[in-house]
């Protein structure tokens, strides 16, 4: 049963609540009169026109947002965006991370990686009822291939023609569909990177904390091919042209500015059932981030000892110590807003309004028992399903498991092969064979196996894999040496070409391979592809029955005057609010701004705090009044989350003032419960960006392209 999101749920509350929720663009003629009184200066409608200005200028990265800022194609995002394609680059010898880079000019623009992307809007198209109808009243397993075959037909019809990416988005867990249709460019380089001790200042201490002075910046450029349409990359390519470019704001922002954000956040979990929430606070943050200290200890040590490891690991680890700070804050939040207590009481009050309709709350009733269960069921394996994902998605052995899927799938014809498995995917295939050598050391892949491989000798006798079992050959750390020597010092699969070779092969072929480490990987595919079967069962059930709770949580929510807005799900969000700082504790208040005499009272000359010396004497040089006119970080009450990173923080008059790169530590928990009096983002502000760039580590070619004087 489709559920459509009312209007009327749009308009109450909303001067009270403007500054909370992730807006899909459909809402925004509804949101109309809170956005103007925000401040917004364009008429609200314009926004809706995701191809015009500025909306056509931003883009999505695949898990980070950016926008472009020139004609020619320049995109601009933040450094931590940017830091794998930086990583991808860099060599012990040539450290792009640690020293920066800047390409003087085109030619010298360096390829971000065979499978960074580009992507820009071309349309949405509501396809709900489509959707609706194949899935029908199915359930478990057979509902979810329904949906994967709908999915994958509305697909590719929607890629007929040249340079396309489609994807399907579930809004309220399938109450409605829409069809995202992107402009995929392939060919994206690295043009600018300041160096790690701006970019990445104050490192993991400051990371999620107030105040900061981060200059979390970067630019890539877009290219094509010389006809203009996407293309892989190639040195005749040529300059992206977008319709829509954002120009830098000619004067700075103040307290209490309009200020909002178009991008991509990755995902939250509001409408969560209070089980759910409670696997997250009891098990997913505390002991899988457990498992994250464990392994960055295991990374970083090696580095110390090696350079190589160090480079090439760098990416992971960063991704991993900035998960190990956000579950940590949001675990320190839910205490200080006793989130479960409240989790639980808004669940309570919506099963008792359900009770109190009688027969009409009767499906709602129905349809939480179902999801506690299925809640129940995925708590019953998650230790086993943790580790063994992690042996076997991991490195080297994820890749030849990848290689070994592909030959499975190719057989079927197009259609019916499983979604990543697609001729449309085949690039991104070639692309995680061809860069791995840049992220992939041996030694290192050996001691974060034995780690899994211990945590698998502690699993259940009943959880354990016979084709584990039976390579590993025993049951003690003498087994796991033992089974990883022989293993890793007996592949040939470690260079690229070799396993380059095996994208086409067939499964005859690859099945037949005596190379030890791709015998298990092929050991490993039954037991893999039975856990992705009862996932997907799972999964065919949440969505037959989510979407019907989630309508009385609706239902509920809209009879107490609140707003109703969808859960973040990576698809393009608008937020917006005004610059305003926030009181942490009592007696203490942060000011909306940061300055230049801030960050040189950090310096230590100690990384993370080793501001350049050419930056610290730029400052010294510089009059107070100088100083005063280069803010560095800002703070607003913009409702964000991961995947806004690098969105473009635009004014009342939709010109570029900063980019969005993080959320204070006290809003982490807001992913989950929304906690209005705490909830800010972190932007850096363009006026540094500018300064930085012209001043300390000069680009001033992409000022001048951008249109700064």
């Amino acid at each position: 049963m489709r559920v459509a999101i009312l209007a009327a749920s749009l308009a109450l509350s909303l001067s009270a609540q403007a500054r909370e929720g992730m807006w899909v663009p459909q809402q925004l003629p509804e949101i109309a009169g809170p956005l103007r009184e925000a401040g917004l200066e364009l008429p609200p409608e314009q926004l809706a026109n995701l191809t015009g200005d500025p909306m056509g200028a931003v883009v999505a990265l695949g898990g980070c947002t950016a926008s472009f800022v020139s004609p020619e194609g320049l995109v601009v995002t933040n450094h931590h965006c940017a830091y794998g394609a930086i990583q991808l680059n860099s060599t012990a010898e040539r450290n792009l991370m640690k020293d920066g880079f800047v390409a003087t000019e085109r030619a010298q623009e360096l390829s971000a990686g065979p499978n960074a992307r580009v992507y820009v809007m071309d349309r949405i198209t509501d396809v709900t009822d489509k959707v609706q109808a194949a899935a029908g009243d199915l359930g478990g397993i057979e509902r979810n291939k329904a949906l994967e075959a709908i999915q994958k037909q509305l697909i590719a019809e929607c890629e007929e023609g040249e340079g396309y990416r489609c994807t399907l988005y579930s809004f309220f867990s399938g109450q409605t569909y829409r069809l995202f249709r992107q402009v995929e460019i392939r060919d994206v380089r690295l043009v600018y990177a300041p160096p790690g001790s701006i970019g990445a200042y104050g490192g993991d201490i400051d990371n999620w904390m107030w105040p900061r002075h981060t200059g979390d910046f970067a630019f890539y450029r877009a290219y094509v091919g010389k006809d203009g349409k996407p293309a892989a990359y190639s040195e005749d390519n040529v300059p992206y042209q977008p319709s829509q470019h954002l120009k830098l704001a000619p004067e700075g922002l103040e307290k209490g500015d309009f200020v909002m954000v178009a991008g991509y956040p990755g995902t939250t979990s509001r409408y969560a059932l209070y089980d759910e929430f409670q696997a997250v606070a009891d098990w997913q943050y505390p002991v899988v981030g457990q498992h994250l200290r464990n392994l960055v200890a295991i990374i970083e040590a090696a580095g110390k000892a090696d350079a190589d490891q160090e480079v090439k690991y760098a990416s992971q680890v960063r991704g991993y110590h900035n998960a190990m700070k956000n579950w940590e804050g949001q675990l320190e939040g839910f205490a200080r807003i006793d989130a479960s207590a409240t989790k639980r009481s808004e669940e309570q009050a919506v099963l008792a309004w359900l009770r109190g309709q009688g027969g009409k709350g009767k499906a709602g009733l129905e349809a939480h028992a179902k999801l506690v269960a299925l809640a129940a069921e995925t708590r019953e394996t998650r230790e086993r399903d943790l580790v063994l994902a992690q042996i076997a998605n991991g490195g080297l052995l994820g890749n030849l498991r990848m290689l070994h899927r592909l030959a499975i799938e190719s057989a079927r014809p197009d259609a019916e092969r499983s979604p990543g498995y697609q001729q449309r995917d085949l690039p991104r295939s070639q692309g995680a064979v061809q860069q791995l050598e840049r992220r992939y050391h041996p030694a290192m892949e050996k001691q974060l196996m034995a780690y899994w491989l211990r945590e698998y000798l502690k699993l259940p006798a009943g959880q354990r894999v016979e084709a584990i079992d039976a390579w590993l050959g025993g049951n003690d750390e003498a087994a796991i040496s033992r089974a990883l020597d022989a293993t890793y010092g007996g592949t040939g699969l470690e260079g690229s070409e070799a396993r380059m070779a095996l994208l086409g092969a067939d499964q005859a072929t690859i099945e037949s391979s005596q190379d030890p480490l791709m015998k298990l990987a092929v050991a490993l595919h039954p037991t893999m592809k039975a856990m992705e079967d009862r996932n997907d069962a799972r999964s065919g059930e949440q969505n037959r029955y989510r979407p019907v709770f989630l309508a009385a949580v609706q239902d509920y929510k809209r009879s107490q005057g609140k707003a109703v807005y969808p859960d973040a799900n990576l698809s393009l969000r608008i937020t917006y609010g005004n610059v305003q700082g926030y009181a942490p504790k009592d007696g203490v208040f942060y000011t909306p701004f940061t300055t230049l005499d801030g960050l040189v009272a950090k310096a230590t000359g100690v990384e993370p705090f080793d501001a350049p010396k050419a930056q610290l004497d730029a400052i010294a040089a510089m009059s107070a009044e100088e100083k005063a006119a280069v803010p560095v970080n800002f703070l607003s009450d913009l409702d964000i989350t991961g995947g806004n990173s690098g969105s473009p923080v635009l004014n009342g008059k939709g010109e570029l003032v900063g980019l969005a790169f993080d959320g204070n530590w006290e809003s982490v928990s807001s992913n989950w419960v929304f906690d209005p009096a705490m909830t800010r983002m972190i932007a850096v502000d363009h006026r540094y960006m500018v300064w930085v760039m012209d001043t300390v580590y000069p680009a001033r070619h992409l000022l001048q392209e951008m249109g700064v004087r």
